[in-house]
């Protein structure tokens, strides 16, 4: 099936708030004293009570454009509580986070992949942090399989449909496959347009593993950030508010984007078939499929193993998690403060704002292994 979705509100851009809460500020622009808004207690049960412990001074981030409405509703809901507190967050893409992170130039990233050790990336971070580095799992984000096909808005794909039709081996929407796996639906003769990531991206690594994982006949490529425009067919867009663009744009087009853009551009999205049955995209077949991955990260670190060749029934098999790269330690301590006392808001009471842009709520287990590390932060 498909889920022909709505415009939900959100705005992409580089992203900067100021508003109401109290606390006071020191000169090196972090924390000097934290107050939950509305509460004396400065302690993590208390903030998710009450309200966000405040900061001042400002943070900056980038990365991941996947989680960008969700940072927009985070950054607009701390700093209305919190006076004094500026965050930046400028969604340039997963692997340009990662980069700035580890040169210094932003106080923490987000990634739809966690920091790779055989790239050297963990190494890079341990000596910017001076301390380990954390890969904290904040925002569960379906891929979607968006498209446009005017008349035709349920529409089921296998992984092997899906492998073809970004390769370019099935490339009309009347393929006798599709037609196979979509019987009595009316698919017109209409070119596929395949649209797909051109800037270096955790979504397309995390779709490629998907792929891997569960068609490796057809998709023999070694998932990456940066091969999309070498592997598939079609045309390149940077960013997912691209892709998403693209697809609008274009009749007959496809494309693997965040469900959140999808909801915004009012796309339709494919039903998934892994074996255990048809699954339509939603907030909660998401979260099934999240709460099945498996911790591999050490210490506090919380890498997760994602199966994306589940086939567990009423589970989206197409997910990422965008991942807040952070240090244990900072060498000033009150940014340290500040990165920790934002990161509890949008790990409690920051996601109950998800699910209406396109996300999935973290489930319990792995939200309460993230404020643990979260705790860490200094």
């Amino acid at each position: 099936m498909i889920n022909r979705v709505g415009i939900a509100a959100g705005v992409l851009a580089a992203l900067t708030a100021l508003a109401a809460c109290s606390s006071s500020k020191n000169g090196s622009g972090g924390d000097e004293t934290s107050t939950p808004a509305g509460s004396s207690s400065a302690s993590t049960t208390a903030a998710a009570a009450s309200g966000p412990t405040c900061s001042t001074g400002t943070l900056n981030a980038e990365g991941s454009t996947a989680q960008a409405n969700a940072m927009t509703e985070w950054i607009n809901g701390y700093t209305a509580a919190c006076s004094g507190a500026k965050v930046n967050y400028n969604p340039t893409g997963s692997g340009d986070g990662v980069s700035a992170f580890n040169a210094g130039q932003v106080d923490f990233a987000g990634s739809d992949s966690a920091l790779d050790p055989a790239k050297g990336e963990v190494a890079a971070a341990q000596k910017r942090c001076g301390s380990a580095p954390l890969d904290l799992p904040m925002v569960v984000g379906p891929i979607a399989i968006a498209y446009k096909l005017n008349g035709v808005d349920k529409v089921t794909l296998t992984p092997e449909l899906i492998a073809k039709i970004f390769l370019g081996k099935i490339t009309t929407w009347d393929d006798a496959a599709i037609k196979a796996q979509n019987s009595g639906a009316s698919l017109p003769s209409t070119k596929i347009s395949v649209v797909y990531r051109s800037d270096s991206s955790g979504t397309t690594q995390n779709f490629e593993k998907y792929l891997a994982a569960t068609d490796p006949t057809d998709f023999t490529a070694e998932p990456s950030k940066d091969n999309a425009a070498q592997v598939f067919a079609g045309q390149g867009k940077a960013k997912s508010q691209g892709v998403a663009q693209g697809i609008s744009s274009t009749e007959g087009a496809i494309g693997y984007d965040e469900f959140s853009y999808a909801v915004q551009a009012g796309l339709s999205t494919a039903s998934i078939d892994n074996g255990g049955g048809v699954v339509e995209l939603s907030k909660d077949t998401a979260s099934a499929a999240a709460g099945a991955a498996t911790v591999t990260g050490t210490g506090d670190d919380l890498t997760l193993k994602l199966d994306y060749a589940t086939k567990t029934p009423g589970a989206y098999p197409i997910v990422l998690v965008t991942y807040e790269i952070v240090c244990t330690k900072y060498g000033d301590s009150a940014k340290g403060t500040f990165v920790k006392n934002f990161l509890n808001y949008t790990a409690n009471g920051g996601q109950e704002k998800l699910a209406g842009l396109g996300y999935a709520p973290l489930p319990s287990e792995l939200q309460a292994k993230v404020n643990a590390s979260v705790a860490k932060i200094s």
